[in-house]
């Protein structure tokens, strides 16, 4: 079906047209429900068809051949026709829905543009006459409904266009409670309506447990047959030995091998720094010197010596703390590694915490039972 074809039916008057003036078809279908090149065939006969009609100022006769020509392919030109019908019938609802539709689908084609500032004038005069409803749900697919009659399924394209006052909207789906809400409209206005839609609760979670009869026993408030007590004390189920982690005793070794390897590079260099400082304070002998109070050609030597004892000192003392921390860290692995496994049980566990300062280090070994 090419433009050229309907050039001539294009030019007819038409809106909206449904089998009933309900909001039941007030929703066209989509484009992607196009028919097939056969049903679309004779659909470009029915619109030439009733573009004589119209020509002859036979708007209903008109109408009926689009509607059937809309129901085998639904396409942007067909519902121009329909649109334009309508119009001219004063059907102004179905006429604002096929226009609307019309122009959300107007093709970018040179032989059609001339006609779209008549859709849109007609659109807004028909649209001045009536309501209109912007209508989302939470759930896609979800089938809407106003006053009763389908309008598509969410989310819906374009507005949905009723007669002026008040108007009950729906959102039905199979796995979800259904949602309502009641909205009035006025002449020329537009009311938004939201739904939102939560899934259906199964049995067990509404609050009802099945019985051996079929029915079933609700929580407090319910009605039916209470839970009887249990035949007996109910024995604690036996509890699986806790899985061993490895990773804690790699840590802890690890960082007992660090403070080991510490321990011995600053055990090196305060040996280092000693035998320095030794040699300083024998080199002071033979020159008869000592550093309280020394004559001026000592002092840089005197200076020397008190360096290399404080180094000495000082890298004595940190190797002390790391000999101390690698001993407390190899401690708590072998502790974590040979503790008996608690079984699994909330409240049951044990850690071992190490803990270094510069006074020296520990280990807190924290545990529940």
């Amino acid at each position: 079906m090419t433009m050229k074809c309907r050039s001539v039916a294009l030019l007819i008057s038409v809106a909206t047209a449904v089998a009933a003036p309900d909001i039941a078809a007030a929703q066209p279908a989509a484009p992607e429900a196009s028919a097939s090149a056969d049903a679309a065939k004779r659909a470009d006969a029915l619109v030439q068809k009733a573009g004589r009609l119209y020509s002859d100022g036979q708007y209903q006769d008109a109408e009926a051949l689009l509607l059937m020509a809309w129901e085998l392919n639904p396409t942007f030109d067909v519902a121009y026709n329909l649109g334009n019908t309508k119009y001219q019938l004063k059907k102004h609802r179905e006429a604002a829905q096929y226009l609307s539709f019309a122009l959300r689908h107007w093709p970018l084609l040179k032989g059609v543009a001339k006609l779209k500032p008549n859709a849109e004038k007609w659109l807004a005069e028909s649209r001045a006459q009536v309501g209109a409803l912007k209508v989302s749900v939470t759930v896609a697919g979800a089938e809407v409904l106003v006053d009763g009659k389908n309008v598509g399924r969410a989310p819906l394209e374009g507005e949905v266009f009723v007669d002026p006052g008040e108007h009950r909207v729906e959102a039905r789906h199979l796995d979800y409670e259904p949602a309502s809400q009641t909205v009035s409209v006025a002449k020329g206005g537009t009311a938004e309506v939201k739904l939102a839609i939560s899934p259906v609760r199964s049995e067990a979670q509404a609050g009802g447990v099945k019985t051996e009869g079929g029915g079933s026993a609700t929580g407090a408030g319910g009605v039916g047959p209470a839970a009887g007590p249990p035949a007996g004390p109910v024995e604690p189920q036996s509890l699986a030995p806790e899985k061993r982690s490895w990773v804690p005793v790699i840590a802890l070794g690890g960082a007992s091998a660090v403070g080991l390897a510490v321990g011995v590079t600053t055990t090196v260099l305060s040996r280092n720094a000693r035998e320095s400082a030794d040699a300083h304070q024998g080199q002071l002998r033979q020159m008869n010197g000592r550093c309280i109070e020394p004559p001026s050609h000592l002092t840089q030597k005197c200076r020397e010596l008190e360096r290399e004892t404080v180094r000495a000192d000082s890298l004595g003392t940190v190797s002390v703390i790391s000999y101390a921390a690698s001993g407390a860290l190899a401690i708590a692995a072998v502790t974590y590694a040979l503790w008996p496994r608690r079984a699994a049980a909330a409240g049951h566990g044990l850690r071992v915490l190490p803990q270094m300062h510069a006074g020296g280090g520990g280990v807190f070994v924290v545990g529940a039972w």
